[in-house]
């Protein structure tokens, strides 16, 4: 969900270019647009489906006629409870990712490949998304699906995490200005948090341990939120619990990773994709640490999309995978992504231009 990816509206603060080099891959499922009566896209945000496969095994013989080897057990079906082939929607931004340099047409948007692999790397498959309706609406589709009994989990990153502070607030000039553009941080967890049931849930003890000691985690921002004024709204803290803080490079303290209450909604201020997939910026951590952080944030968005229950139609995924469209090397500059997808409007897949 990254900032402006569904309006430019002029109460929503100047996106410097860290922020807009680092856009944000976020997992959204909602309900049909009340203002068309075309089915729309949210069906097909992790909207895995199940194919049950099952095949009889067979015997195999010994070169004499009296002798069998014994039976080869029988792999049973996978549980009909979980999707084992999530598919998840990740929103375009506007731009090519590169200030214009390789498509500078004014409906062009892009999809970093690293949030692509970053998926791929647990299990799912990507369906990409155009930016079309506006902000606020896509958020309370999401929620409202969620209310109706049906498991839309979102995932925010960076920028993403900033349009969820400003609509869960409601209040478009509640970021504040940080220092934290191309920095590796560490992540401090709030006191007495319990990580049952959290993004963190599934981290080995000495790696939580070490993601408060050692700078495993990226950040590339310049606006972000301070937790006192997290705290004084609200809105957010009872929407949200902040799990874990992080310092900026004049030693001001901002929030860093927050989950919601009572929806499966994560949103980060840092980048867990970039420890693998980016080599672009000079401060992404690439040590082994920083890899399996990587690895388990990705693991624990994908777990939550295997609880979706949705099945659309086999060829309508097939039809609309990121499979579909080749990425655009730019890592050349030495700066930014690597690899971007690069849309235009009207040949890439809307919320609302699938039908069930």
């Amino acid at each position: 969900m990254p900032s402006h990816f569904l309006s430019n509206s002029p109460s929503t603060p100047t996106t410097k270019t860290s922020d807009l080099q680092n856009d944000t891959a976020v997992s959204l499922t909602s309900t049909p647009s009340s203002s068309s009566a075309a089915p729309d896209m949210w069906t097909y945000l992790w909207i895995p489906f199940l194919m049950l496969l099952s095949k009889e095994p067979t015997l195999a013989r010994t070169a004499t006629a009296t002798t069998s080897s014994p039976s080869i057990p029988r792999c049973s079906a996978p549980g009909v409870k979980l999707n084992y082939r999530p598919v998840i929607g990740i929103l375009s931004h506007p731009g090519d990712g590169v200030s214009g340099r390789l498509n500078n047409a004014t409906n062009a948007s892009y999809i970093a490949a690293s949030y692509v692999k970053f998926v791929e790397s647990a299990g799912a498959r990507v369906i990409p998304l155009i930016y079309n309706e506006p902000r606020e609406i896509l958020f309370e589709e999401v929620l409202a699906k969620n209310d109706a009994g049906f498991h839309f989990p979102v995932y925010a990153i960076c920028l993403g995490f900033e349009i969820l502070t400003m609509i869960i607030s409601e209040d478009n000039q509640i970021l504040e200005t940080f220092n934290a553009a191309d920095q590796a941080s560490t992540l401090h967890f709030m006191d007495n948090i319990n990580i049952e049931g959290t993004v963190f849930r599934r981290f080995p003890p000495d790696l939580l341990k070490r993601l408060s000691t050692d700078c495993l985690v990226m950040q590339n921002h310049n606006y972000g939120i301070s937790p006192q004024r997290f705290q004084e709204n609200e809105y957010l803290s009872s929407f949200f619990e902040i799990l874990t803080t992080s310092t900026d490079e004049d030693n001001q303290v901002y929030v860093s990773t927050v989950q919601a209450c009572s929806y499966p909604v994560t949103a980060f201020q840092w980048h867990p994709e970039k420890n693998a997939f980016e080599w672009g910026l000079s401060m992404i951590p690439h040590s082994e640490d920083a890899i399996q952080v990587t690895q388990h944030i990705a693991n624990f968005f994908v777990s939550e999309a295997r609880k979706s229950l949705n099945r659309p139609p086999a060829r309508k995924v097939l039809d609309n995978l990121i499979y579909n469209y080749s990425p655009t090397y730019c890592g050349k500059a030495g700066k930014g992504y690597d690899e971007v997808y690069i849309f235009a409007e009207q040949k890439a897949p809307k919320f609302t231009s699938l039908s069930n």
